[in-house]
């Protein structure tokens, strides 16, 4: 397996260890439960130096970003991040992924760990413009400190004003005595924080300092199996479970990432997509809370009133905050509606469920 600036860190303290990505990883360390309740309330500290690093340089850097990205890349500012998917020619997602605006012609895409190889070769092959394409996966290591805390922890270490990074923006400088740390507030726990993209040989540092400078906060390690449960309760898809090869961005309720603007043309699925938006939808992934006890689970299938079947559950879990089953999972258009009654079928009986408004956690 791979392994991060930190797997040494991690195994040190104990933490659950297992494959994700091909990386070794920590999925747990107190308790899932702990960690996320520690992140919600106070500061946590993600692991996330699998995650993929493409820059894109260069004159036709952008005319190359419209072409592979389903946003509108030209909207951005320098200092800004946008969230966007690639699309691939039959209508699916190649990917989910990160776009920063880093100069007026360099950009940084941040990929999902399992997907970085088959997304380079998609960017590879969609480069007919000849822009500057750069895998910098394995040169980069990224922290996500997490949490309303978080901010109070950072400040100390940095003379960027923290409170100036506002959601989807970020900041370049110096941070625990390390140049040319990339600071950014995307977040995937919507409990707030910020991230930290820094060259592998900073890694001790940082977080040395980071967990020096979190103590009257009471900051802590944190997992991947609170990091799902974290973005499950914010409704944010996961590549894998919600959103796919086989899934558009429009069933999954990502329409507000998927623009059409005319130096998009060659975008792969264009038309089919716009077909979509304009209504020709046969499934739409919805949010759903559990009436009954019990946990929903990937692949479980969802019925309505009647018994019949009607949808799959790509994401299930017992939340930490409402102390509930909660999940999201694609169902045919007519039970879409906030307030309609599902069943999600568990070992052969129907519990009743509840289609909601996300965010789960407000």
């Amino acid at each position: 397996m791979k392994t991060t600036p930190f797997t040494d860190v991690h195994i040190a303290l104990g933490a659950k260890m297992h494959e994700f990505a091909g990386y070794n990883m920590p999925i747990e360390y107190s308790g899932i439960i702990d960690e996320h309740m520690n992140v919600v309330n106070n500061v946590g500290v993600f692991d996330v130096s699998h995650m993929g690093e493409f820059w894109v340089k260069g004159p036709n850097a952008l005319r190359f970003l419209q072409k592979v990205s389903s946003n509108d890349a030209s909207k951005l500012a320098v200092g800004q991040v946008q969230y966007c998917c690639f699309p691939n020619n039959d209508g699916g997602i190649v990917d989910d992924f990160l776009l920063y605006r880093y100069e007026e012609e360099k950009y940084l895409m941040v990929p999902n760990a399992a997907n970085v190889e088959k997304d380079w070769a998609w960017c590879q092959q969609l480069n007919t413009m000849g822009a500057i394409l750069e895998n910098s996966s394995d040169n980069i290591a990224q922290l996500a400190v997490q949490g309303p805390k978080a901010i109070e922890v950072m400040q100390r270490l940095t003379d960027i004003n923290l409170s100036e990074i506002t959601y989807y923006t970020f900041k370049v400088g110096t941070f625990a005595g390390c140049p040319d740390v990339i600071i950014s507030a995307t977040g995937y726990t919507g409990a707030g924080g910020f991230e930290l993209y820094f060259y592998p040989e900073y890694a001790q540092k940082i977080w040395d300092a980071l967990f020096e400078a979190g103590k009257p906060e009471g900051i802590k390690p944190a997992g991947l199996g609170a990091r799902d449960t974290l973005r499950l309760e914010m409704g944010f898809c996961l590549y894998g479970n919600d959103i796919c090869d086989t899934t558009s961005p429009i069933e999954a309720g990502l329409g507000w990432i998927t623009k059409f603007t005319d130096d998009k043309m060659e975008m792969p699925s264009r038309k089919l997509m716009e077909e979509q938006k304009a209504g020709a939808l046969k499934r739409k992934l919805v949010a759903f809370e559990l009436k009954d006890k019990g946990i929903p689970r990937q692949h479980y299938e969802i019925a309505n009133a009647e018994g019949q079947i009607i949808g799959e559950v790509t994401s299930g879990t017992m939340s930490p905050c409402l102390k509930k089953g909660i999940g999201m999972g694609y169902v045919t258009p007519e039970y879409s509606k906030v307030g309609t009654e599902l069943g999600i079928v568990v070992r052969g009986r129907q519990l009743k469920a509840e289609v909601v408004k996300l965010p789960f956690r407000k």
